[in-house]
């Protein structure tokens, strides 16, 4: 059998688990699962396998494009996300599996897209880690919603970075989702778009979305659940940082003591 380097045979069988742009996943032949981030290593038996490659796909087909290729959405470790084989594209944060539709992976497919050219640069419409933006060589503008990376023009975007760039943080969005209050804090309950993806807070605790939640049909009792969740595992374990052990200095070495003049004999001058 051929090893990989990122491979890991599971018990005597033929799954093994490896790890794929979106995270670990397991496959025996041509058979392929996620593996969810709760499950522990040690609980991935040989029974196990057999689960997680035997429960329903939460894949979607959506259809096929204009060149007959299959678009799917599908469940990543980093979010939702679609793809024809060749092009993935995140969900925007109003999205969910169980909604989108094969128009929307169709508009998605298309990012970035190119506006043109401007001051010798190509200028792009991107949607990134810290959300939507326009790109031109080094230089970047964020957007105020997803939505605009597919009507923004490159007059508009020029504009954008006519202005100079804000050296602080833009002021927080609106929420995408008003939930009612938290029983515990009193503090109503909103869901926000953050920077690994949608989470719901109280403004004291956040607790980020799962797999299987989204922020369409979120309510107020998973919310308060997933808060109280997150509440009850206290905060996040900050890295100490040590600090390098000083060198002891070199010990000096004792001037070395001069041997006392020899006495004359007694009787003699």
């Amino acid at each position: 059998m051929v090893r990989y380097v990122n491979s890991i045979p599971i018990g005597d069988g033929d799954a093994v688990v490896r790890v794929g742009r979106y995270g670990p996943y397991l496959q025996r032949g041509e058979e392929r699962v996620s593996i969810p981030d709760d499950l522990p290593p040690d609980e991935l038996t040989p029974e196990k396998v057999d689960e997680l490659l035997s429960a329903p796909s939460s894949d979607r087909v959506l259809g096929l494009d204009d060149t007959g290729a299959e678009i799917t959405a599908k469940s990543g470790r980093y979010g939702p996300y679609v793809t024809d084989g060749e092009r993935t594209a995140s969900l925007f944060s109003s999205m969910s599996l169980e909604t989108v539709t094969l128009a929307d992976a169709q508009r998605l497919l298309t990012l970035p897209r190119v506006l043109g050219v401007l001051d010798g640069d190509e200028v792009s419409a991107q949607s990134g880690r810290y959300g939507p933006y326009v790109r031109k060589g080094s230089d970047s503008r964020s957007l105020d919603s997803e939505e605009q990376l597919f009507t923004i023009t490159l007059d508009e975007a020029a504009a954008l970075f006519a202005q100079p760039k804000a050296r602080n943080r833009r002021a927080a969005a609106t929420p995408l989702k008003e939930l009612g209050d938290d029983p515990v804090s009193g503090k109503p309950i909103v869901v926000r778009d953050g920077r690994f993806g949608p989470y719901v807070t109280d403004g004291e605790t956040n607790a980020s979305l799962r797999r299987g939640d989204s922020v369409d049909a979120i309510d107020h009792e998973r919310a308060v659940e997933l808060i109280a969740d997150r509440r009850a595992r206290g905060p996040a374990a900050k890295a100490v940082r040590k600090a390098p052990a000083k060198k002891a200095a070199p010990r000096k070495k004792a001037p070395a003591k001069r041997a006392a003049p020899a006495k004359a004999p007694a009787g003699k001058a």
